[in-house]
């Protein structure tokens, strides 16, 4: 079975899920959408209002602004894989519950390891956790980590920045920035030494 066969795959699955209390108010599962062979692969919170009548992740406002910004990068949305952490909307925009958020890393986990993008960029808080547990968001945006050969590169999530205009710029700066590390991570090699290349390494 090819890579987006499987994908598919798990996208029926994640369609018809009931392992947390999300899918008695969701009117579509949000999978993620994208190429399996995305180089870069953006992982956001939860579906929104819009997302979750859609079924497609960021087609909001803050989806419009994503789209801008990856604009300012010569990329589009069909050149990247878009998913959340949770993917089901949680009721009036909530923050996703930490049991809501272990029902869905199977799946995330399932797509992480199909696309096997070469650089992973965490939107808000939620999806920076995943990698980056003990860290603020208002210290580490902007910094890459490499681990096996993947970079992890912390963001603010684009509504933040609707929110408080006074982020937009550290936003896009930050974008500005993906094109480069991605010439990084193939010109750099993983460590010999197992010790160091099993930690994170900030460069």
């Amino acid at each position: 079975m090819s890579n987006k066969s499987e994908l598919d795959a798990l996208n029926q699955q994640i369609a018809v899920c009931k392992k947390c209390i999300l899918h008695k108010s969701r009117v579509k599962a949000v999978p993620g959408v994208g190429p399996e062979t995305a180089d870069i692969m953006f992982i956001g919170e939860a579906p929104g209002f819009h997302e979750n009548q859609r079924g497609l992740p960021f087609v909001g406002a803050a989806g419009k602004f994503l789209d801008e910004l990856l604009d300012k990068i010569g990329l589009r949305r069909e050149d990247v894989f878009i998913a959340n952490v949770v993917k089901c909307r949680p009721p009036g925009n909530r923050d996703p519950q930490p049991d809501e958020i272990e029902a869905c890393r199977p799946y995330l986990d399932q797509q992480i390891k199909l696309i096997q993008p070469k650089m992973i960029i965490t939107l808000g808080r939620f999806s920076m956790a995943r990698y980056f547990p003990s860290a603020k968001i208002s210290q580490i945006h902007g910094k890459p980590r490499k681990m096996e050969g993947v970079i992890y590169y912390p963001m603010y999530h684009p509504a933040a920045a609707l929110h408080q205009p006074s982020l937009r710029r550290t936003v896009e700066e930050d974008v500005l920035r993906i094109p480069e590390l991605l010439v990084q991570i193939d010109e750099m090699t993983e460590s010999k030494r197992p010790e160091q290349a099993q930690q994170l390494s900030l460069f």
